[in-house]
């Protein structure tokens, strides 16, 4: 698979069906551009989809000792840049979320229309100690901490009927290079929400979690939407963090028909 020839060396997947409406995901911290494949696959025949792995995540390197979101839009930027993308639907999760807004902010015109879905958004006090206990277990880099992340990420009868998934999921953040990975979740870990930035944004805005994603809420989502102009919000239905995997034809069809109505 390809590599841009910038700086950044990032690894991608680029499934070219036309020259317009190209959707790009991106992935979430620890994980790589795979999570996408069930998107992938379901909007083969109708959209080019561009998936690609984040700065310090799968094939693509990071040099690096301390980087920032910038860093994150200027990758996403080289990117579309080098494959002559004028315009796309970009599609972040989670960490991926929070780097589709800030490359929202700076270049919203470059955008046919923006998916922000399972994001964080005014963490309570609460939530910021839950997640920064999380981050300091993570560095153990013990089993228990991975499994931890998937039983929030997938409900329980889900990885019953789908051990495969599970075991998939489990050997990513297995093989993550632990270095790496905290350096990502500690961005993660540490975000500060800010409003002046959201107010920026100059896309039709879909925001979407899941309805039992712990992290990042059906609230927060809420309250995100109020923030960013021509934006409204949607609930998946029995979804947790990953259910653009566990519930993926319900995200599929919801994806599809927002950026059906916002093509150029």
């Amino acid at each position: 698979m390809p590599k841009t020839s910038d700086a950044f060396k990032t690894f991608y997947k680029f499934n070219k069906v036309n020259d317009k409406n190209v959707i790009v995901f991106i992935h979430g911290v620890g994980l790589t551009n795979e999570m996408w494949n069930y998107q992938l696959d379901f909007f083969k025949d109708d959209y080019s989809v561009l998936t690609y792995d984040l700065l310090g995540h799968g094939e693509t390197p990071i040099k690096k000792t301390k980087f920032n979101f910038d860093q994150y839009s200027k990758q996403l930027l080289n990117l579309i840049n080098e494959l002559n993308l004028n315009k796309i639907h970009l599609v972040g999760f989670s960490l991926g979320a929070l780097i589709a807004r800030d490359f929202a902010s700076k270049h919203s015109d470059r955008l046919s229309s923006l998916i922000i879905h399972a994001s964080i958004y005014k963490r309570s006090e609460e939530q910021k100690r839950v997640v920064i206990n999380r981050f300091n277990i993570a560095k153990m880099d013990k089993p228990a901490s991975k499994k931890q992340a998937l039983r929030r990420w997938f409900n329980e009868d889900f990885i019953k009927k789908n051990p495969e998934t599970y075991k998939k999921i489990y050997l990513n953040l297995e093989t993550n290079n632990l270095k790496n990975f905290l350096k990502s979740y500690e961005l993660f870990v540490n975000y500060q929400d800010d409003d002046k930035i959201l107010k920026t944004i100059d896309a039709n805005t879909l925001i979407t979690t899941g309805e039992n994603d712990v992290g990042s809420t059906p609230e927060m989502a809420s309250n995100l939407s109020k923030k960013i102009k021509n934006s409204n919000f949607i609930t998946i239905k029995k979804g947790k963090h990953l259910c653009s995997i566990e519930c993926s034809n319900d995200v599929n069809i919801t994806f599809k028909k927002f950026i059906d109505k916002n093509n150029d």
